[in-house]
């Protein structure tokens, strides 16, 4: 971990069982619960979104297939307004999820183009998956490369009342992200470490399980680490 920081063991379990159970802003609680300095937070922090990196790269996964659903959007997630109308322009991210399982990914990405989605839905979703979006119009060409596309108009309806298609469930997973990242203090450096966060806790519901897993992740990526 952080050899120049000199916290006790016990101290930094707390703080690890701290940021794994409560969603942002925990920075000055922790600080407070644990009578450590910020710059002592900070570097801690950045060592927790390293795991979660290194579990992300790990568990990266391919989703859909024949006779699957895939839903696919975008969202800026961390757009806010603040002090007298200015704006915090946030970060856009493109994610899918499968229907019946709990597979799913987010991406960060820099555009919307055509030639950045397409892509990324080549890269994580099989071919011959049935991809549900909304009528956005770069997703016109799924049905020219080996996927099937259908699409639901939300000025319309939420749902397709003729083929029943619809993005709810990864408008629900966008509500889930927007919760866990941070909402100020964000740095565009760190949001790999916020979506892989997101990946990690979303994977790891249960407390006790997700102590584990940090914990046994932590130690393969530093071996010098007890992690059983």
């Amino acid at each position: 971990m952080k050899g120049n920081i000199d916290l006790s063991v016990g101290v930094v379990a707390k703080l690890v069982f701290l940021y794994l159970t409560r969603p942002p802003p925990r920075c000055k609680f922790i600080q407070r619960e644990l009578d450590i300095s910020s710059a002592t937070i900070v570097d801690y922090f950045s060592f927790i979104r390293e795991v979660f990196i290194y579990w992300a790269s790990k568990n990266s996964e391919v989703i859909g297939g024949e006779g699957k659903i895939v839903e696919i959007d975008e969202a800026k997630i961390g757009k806010r307004k603040y002090n007298k109308g200015r704006y915090l322009e946030g970060q856009w991210v493109f994610g899918g999820i499968e229907r019946g399982s709990r597979k799913f990914f987010m991406v960060a990405v820099e555009d919307r183009s055509l030639q950045t989605l397409l892509s990324i839905i080549r890269d994580k979703i099989r071919p011959n998956t049935t991809i549900h979006t909304d009528g956005w119009k770069s997703y016109d060409c799924l049905d020219e490369n080996s996927y099937s596309h259908l699409t639901v108009n939300h000025s319309v309806n939420f749902v397709d009342p003729h083929t029943g298609t619809h993005t709810q469930n990864v408008e629900r997973m966008w509500l889930e992200v927007r919760k866990l990242v941070p909402r100020f203090g964000r740095k565009k450096t760190h949001y790999e470490g916020y979506l892989s966060e997101c990946l990690f806790i979303m994977r790891h519901r249960d407390h006790r399980t997700r102590f584990h897993a940090f914990w046994k992740l932590a130690g393969e990526l530093y071996p010098g680490l007890p992690h059983e």
